[in-house]
């Protein structure tokens, strides 16, 4: 029997490990079946090179739980190890097995498959075990008396002696520590198995399973078929998960089987994915499915499962992917991205960074694609996936350089343009004086359609911002595009919206304006209505009520965080009572000496209908003017 103390430069590394190294006490399952997983498959490697002819067997990986004896048992039928080797990869720290075999089996094709992690991955086994033992038996050893005993009680002291094994491959186990005995539980294990385990390439069982199986060829007495219920051994994963296999073998049924073995509680189809396959600078696998995303894209986050190696590390992938990718769900896999890290570290991994742009630039080709092949499908999901692209645009200019050739603009009759054919389909006739394009825009087709038809009759095109992130995206293609405005149609009258060279005359004079003002003034508190007098035409309507586009945008960006504009959610709202100088009622009333009664109701008349057209009139106001209006009727 050998006893030594493990070659380690701390005092003592295991309250160290505890602490933190591991963010999350439950690590230490996925650490010890990452390690057998890479044992497993370093011994298929060496009988595909031939330095392994004996037989395989089953090559999987067992969980065990013995709730009275307090252990819990990984086995694996891997590549085992001697008492050298046991010394070196366990006792000694600082090196690593995988480098080893790596350099060893320096012509292997596909390297990544074999990285092991045992190491220091291996010492989150006393986060929850007050003693940890190993048995283990190389390939090498045709003697099963050559295996090997190693033990260790969470201190730096450790022993290894000869013990028996029949067959090649390790057993690692656990003696639970009274603080970690939820552990011990069935329940427990099994969930973690489904997290971390589930679509790990060599089979993971635990315990057995009831299943109820139809009997063939056998009826029940009334006929029916005949079930029974079976026990049978638990096998946790999937082996061959859909991101693993060459898109050209995959259909769309088999990428959308995949998402509900992902979200098996999602009951809305993606509307598409991309297949990620990169090699070059680095190893990528995963789907990313692009789901119909709601206004409150809040609630889609942490849809993202982040894998190294198969072997499930986080969902929590801030930082580490762009924020918007965060909207999309699925599956991303690399080597490169180190599994016993904390997600703070992998934050600021550089070669996570490289990753991270990699995916945002593999997303873009793929939506310019769809654009290009198929830009009526495109458009019929663009109400989809819209806020993602403007998510993406506003958080990442790269990005944003690519998705100016497929974002599209919606108009308020359905039809789509992307940015330079809208440019062309508008610039003849919203071209204002200052040689500006203006981009009318509506919020709410309805509530909004006076405006609307009154911006059509003059030969206008407006257009459809209706999203939750349509106020920060407005103010950023302001940025961006040149010589370029875009105000809502209700910001002000078409005429100050869209300035020309000509202005029509007014029919009042200046005095005329200034008697009839008190008389509005009565009625629309001026603290909040500011009323303005423009030359509009005779058939337009008498008096708008309109938001200046600074101030109602402010308050939007507002509304939806603004950051720099917080302060303007708490201003109190204005608005122009526009006066039509030029309609008829409003020309009557001013050649009057006087101010009627009868002209002031009439006047309150064409301010609440202003007030109807913006969905303004309510409650007592609304009762007011429904009996005001009978009573006209009535005259």
């Amino acid at each position: 029997m050998q006893k030594g103390n493990i070659n380690v430069q701390a005092e003592n590394i295991f309250p160290i490990i505890k602490k933190f190294l591991y963010s999350d006490q439950e690590i230490f399952l996925r650490e010890l079946i990452s390690n057998a997983v890479d044992a497993t498959q370093k011994i298929k490697v060496l009988a595909s090179l031939g330095e392994f002819k004996g037989e395989l067997g089953e090559l999987k990986i067992e969980v065990s739980i013995d709730k009275k004896k307090k252990k819990i048992t990984v086995s694996d039928h891997g590549i085992g190890m001697t008492a050298e080797e046991v010394d070196k990869y366990i006792n000694q720290i600082a090196f690593s097995g995988a480098e080893e075999f790596i350099k060893k089996f320096d012509k292997v094709e596909d390297a990544s498959q074999i990285i092991g992690h045992f190491g220091l991955g291996f010492y989150s086994s006393f986060m929850v075990a007050n003693k940890v033992e190993i048995i283990t038996r190389s390939y090498t050893q045709d003697d099963e008396n050559k295996a090997v005993l190693w033990s260790c009680d969470g201190t730096p002291e450790y022993t290894i002696k000869d013990t028996k094994r029949k067959e090649r491959g390790t057993d690692v186990v656990l003696h639970i520590s009274k603080d970690a005995e939820a552990f011990l539980e069935e329940d427990k294990i099994l969930g973690l198995l489904k997290k971390y385990c589930k679509f790990l390439p060599f089979e993971i069982v635990f315990g057995t399973e009831k299943i109820t199986q139809k009997v063939e060829g056998e009826k029940d007495k009334d006929g029916h078929d005949k079930y029974e219920t079976i026990e049978k051994i638990r096998v946790i994963n999937n082996t061959k998960p859909a991101w693993k296999q060459k898109p050209l073998d995959l259909k769309q049924e088999d990428y959308l089987a995949f998402y509900r073995e992902l979200y098996p509680y999602t009951f809305e189809e993606p509307l598409f994915q991309i297949h990620l396959n990169v090699d070059y600078p680095f190893n990528l696998t995963g789907i990313l499915y692009f789901p119909k995303i709601k206004n409150n894209f809040e609630v889609q986050k942490n849809k993202i499962q982040l894998y190294c190696n198969q072997v499930y590390v986080t969902d929590s992938v801030e930082g580490i992917v762009p924020d918007f990718l965060m909207l999309l769900h699925g599956v991303l896999d690399s080597p490169d991205i180190p599994l016993n890290v904390s997600r703070s570290y992998l934050q600021n991994d550089a070669q996570v960074k490289k990753i991270s742009a990699h995916i945002t630039k593999k997303v873009s080709d793929k939506l310019e694609e769809i654009f290009k092949d198929n830009r009526e499908d495109f458009e019929k999901k663009w109400d989809d996936i819209k806020i993602f692209i403007q998510y993406g645009m506003l958080s990442d200019e790269k990005f944003y350089e690519k998705a100016e050739k497929f974002c599209l603009f919606k108009n308020t009759e359905g039809k789509y343009f992307t940015f330079e054919e809208y440019k062309t389909h508008i610039e003849k006739t919203q071209t204002d004086k200052n040689k500006k394009v203006v981009h009318l825009y509506a919020s709410n087709a309805t509530d909004q359609h006076t405006f609307i038809a009154a911006a059509r009759e003059r030969g206008y095109d407006v257009l459809l911002f209706d999203g939750v992130l349509d106020a920060h995206f407005i103010n950023n293609l302001e940025m961006k595009l040149k010589d370029v405005r875009f105000v809502r149609v209700d910001a002000d009258i078409l005429d100050k919206l869209i300035e020309k060279e000509e202005n029509l005359p007014s029919k009042l004079d200046d005095a005329q304006k200034e008697k009839i003002r008190p008389a509005i003034e009565k009625f629309a508190d001026k603290e909040k209505y500011h009323v303005v007098f423009e030359n509009m035409s005779e058939t337009e309507h008498p008096m708008l009520i309109v938001q200046p586009e600074f101030m109602r945008r402010m308050k939007d960006m507002s509304a939806i965080g603004g950051g720099a504009y917080s302060f303007m959610g708490n201003m109190p709202e204005s608005f122009n009572l526009v006066v039509n100088a030029n309609h008829p009622l409003i020309y009557d009333i001013a050649q009057k000496e006087s101010i009627s009664e009868e002209n002031e109701k009439l006047l309150e008349q064409m301010f609440d209908l202003a007030l109807l057209s913006q969905n303004m009139l309510k409650g007592e106001k609304l009762a007011s003017f429904i009996k005001r209006s009978i009573d006209i009727i009535g005259k």
